[in-house]
This record gives C-alpha cells, structure tokens and sequence, in this order.
C-alpha cells in the first residue's frame, strides 16, 4: 500500500484462502477455508515495521498477523498458531526461549532449472571446490555481498551471534541470538528475505532448499529451545544445583511423541526428505542424547542455566512460525503430561522403530493426516487445509518425469 494509506489506518484486506495458497500458485478446494473465501484483516505489528535498507526507492515492510474480520486470530495463520502456543505458556507462569542456526546456499544465477546449481565466480576469478567448511577466509570471494547482508541486517535491527561458512560447495550458516520465540520467527524470516534481495543485487542467487546440491550436506534451521518461569527468568529444565529437572524430562518425551507426527511441518517439501534420507548429520530419528549430531535431539554441552533441546530435524525450508510453534507445542505437551523420554542414545546407534520417521513427503501427510496429537494441538481446521494445500505439491511434482528416470530406466526392458 501507499505509505499515506498506511499511516492513515487504512485496513488491508485478503482471501482466507490466500493462507492455504500452494508453493505452485493453486488452492485446495474452498471446503478448507471456508466456501465463501471470505476476508481477513492483516494487522501490521507496530514492532515489525521495518524500511528497507537494500531499495533504492524508499520501501517498508511490515509483518502482520491475519485475524478474522471478528479480531480474534485466524487459525490459518502460522504466526497466529506460534502466538497461541506461546500464550498456553504463559498461562502456567512459563516463557520458551528459542535460537534459530538457518543454513543456506550463496549460488550463481541459475536461469535454466533443468541444470544443477553452481558456486558463484568469486573476486579471484574461480569458483569455490567446496574444500572451505568453517575457514575464516572462505567467503572473501563474496566479500561484498556479505558486507551489505551484515549492513542490512544492522539496520533492520537483526542481531547476529556467528557466521561461518558449512560443509556444503558455497554453503553458510548463521545463528541468532536467543529470544523470544515469536521475535526469532519474524527475524529468521526478515532475515531470509533480506538475503534474496541482497543476492539479486549482487547477481548472485541465495537459495534456502534443503538439498540443493547432490552428494553435498543439505541446510537445515535448528531449533534451540528451553522454558523459563515468567518473571524471575530461572531455566526450568535445570534445579538449585544445576541437575536437570522432571520439567527437562517432559519436554523431551514431549518432542519425541509429537516429532513423527509433526515431521511434515518440520519438513514440507518434496526435497525436504533428500536432506533427510542422506543424512550429513540430519537426523530422521526421534532419538535424544548429549551432544551427539546424530541424534534428532541434541543436548548441546552447556552449563545449567543454560541448559535446552535442540531440534535437528526442521530444514531451511521450514516456515520458521510453524516450525517452532511445533516444536514448542509438543515440548508443552510433554511437560504437561509427565511424559517420560526414551534412554537417551550415545555414540554409533541403531534408531529404534518407535523413534524412527517419516521418510516421504507422502509418509508425513499421512502420518499428519491421522494424528489426534496435531489437531489437538493445533485445531483440524488449519491440519486438514494444511494437508489438501501439500497434497496439491506432491501430486504436482509426480506429474513431472525426472532425468533420473529418464536416464535410468528408458534402456530398462
């Protein structure tokens, strides 16, 4: 809109059914959303109210929620489901903290989709061979490119804890500081639009799949989590003398029993389960154990107040709302039904079959489709528009033959 018609409270208005829009540009049928498609209000959040440091024409974004045209939020809306998750907290005296490590891929224009990616040019006239995982002089290449990222973040008040260069050819990862949880979704996701638009600038191209590249570690967005009580601040997964809790317990269990019902959430793509299947520690397992990469669940080494569960399983490509809100909603669930985690695992491990997961992005709707646990959590509503809004994707990318097949199989009698 104009900014005279924002500054005016001129009310901005969308089709419910905008919500359930698919990655491809349809909509499931309107029984999800309701028959008369009718509207929502987007509400701008005064605190999410950003000028955009990277437009040569003065622009602003504004992150907003979708509520219905009555005020109350829309079930729909990813942000209104994290919002509510995070209020159930704070109905027992509790608070989440969360981190976000997103991980993402600096690429050269790739304008023919049917040709793999490829590693920018960089300052030295080369392209990288991919032998830079965590060097401090292996983004150089791309020197400028990340000057104005750290410029533009800056200015859209994105505070960085570290950036590194990853495993993958032209890979990076970067961590935010830990916050509440709301505010790290809108940062995780300003922070992956501001990349693409700087990308473009530069004439590079930032790409957040999660295997994008073959025989190459795919891009995940771990989630640090830990709950504390409202007020004095205390981390109620650790004790007086610094020993984990029941509460630290119950949230575990709280993941494991949600993490095979909720992995299409935490992985929504048809590619989402490349990265999962050919794991480059990516886990596809509901295991929990200290400080083992192997594992769905990590307990990164820390001292007690520090203590938290870090998600492995969401990749780059996960709606960061949704994402957290999932797992945030089975850690309550867990807490609030003393739920005990299994043992936790330890060194080389084989993943028991109650802990194992989804491997398709077909397993997952399904195993989403069936699940009390989800549309308890989460309501039916948005579950079932979710599921028909996926279903629309993988039976879009199974009318499409893939060179695979067409190399593969063609000389096959």
């Amino acid at each position: 809109m104009t900014a005279e018609g924002f500054l005016e409270g001129r009310r901005l208005q969308m089709a419910r059914g905008v919500l359930l829009q698919c990655i491809m540009g349809g909509y499931p049928p309107s029984r999800f959303y309701g028959s008369d498609d009718g509207d929502l209000a987007l509400v701008a959040d005064p605190k999410q109210i950003h000028r955009l440091p990277w437009s040569q024409q003065p622009r602003a974004l504004a992150i907003c929620d979708a509520d219905e045209l009555t005020g109350e939020s829309s079930r729909l809306s990813t942000r209104g489901q994290l919002k509510a998750v995070i209020a159930r907290y704070a109905a027992l005296g509790l608070a989440p903290v969360v981190a976000t490590e997103l991980e993402f891929f600096v690429f050269a224009p790739n304008p023919d989709p049917t040709q793999p990616f490829q590693p920018p040019v960089g300052l030295d006239g080369r392209r990288e061979e991919g032998h830079s995982a965590f060097s401090i002089s292996s983004n150089n290449g791309l020197r400028p490119f990340f000057s104005e990222v750290y410029a533009c973040m800056a200015a859209l008040g994105l505070p960085r804890d570290t950036f590194m260069h990853e495993m993958g050819v032209s890979q990076f990862e970067i961590n935010l500081l830990h916050g509440d949880p709301l505010l790290l979704a809108d940062q995780t996701f300003l922070f992956k639009h501001l990349l693409k638009e700087v990308a473009l600038k530069h004439g590079l191209t930032v790409v957040c799949m999660a295997k994008p590249l073959a025989h190459t570690p795919g891009s995940s967005m771990h989630i640090h989590q830990s709950v504390v009580e409202l007020g004095s601040g205390r981390n109620v997964f650790s004790d007086a003398t610094g020993e984990p809790t029941a509460a630290f317990r119950h949230f575990i269990g709280g993941q494991q029993a949600g993490m095979a019902d909720f992995t299409a959430l935490f992985a929504p793509n048809v590619n989402s389960y490349q990265r999962l299947c050919h794991p480059f520690a990516s886990p596809n397992n509901a295991c929990w154990s200290h400080d083992n990469r192997s594992a769905g669940l990590r307990i990164p080494a820390s001292s007690p107040v520090a203590r938290r569960v870090e998600n492995r399983l969401p990749g780059a490509d996960a709606n960061p709302y949704l994402a957290i809100a999932a797992s945030l909603a089975a850690g309550l669930y867990g807490i609030e039904n003393h739920l005990e985690p299994s043992a936790a695992i330890q060194g080389e491990f084989q993943v028991p079959d109650n802990l194992s997961l989804p491997c398709t992005l077909h397993a997952a709707l399904e195993r989403l489709k069936r699940s009390y646990l989800a549309k308890e959590l989460f309501g039916a509503e948005f579950i079932e528009g979710y599921v028909a809004s996926k279903s629309m994707e993988l039976t879009s990318f199974f009318d499409e033959i893939t060179p695979w097949e067409r190399r593969v199989l063609a000389a096959q009698a």
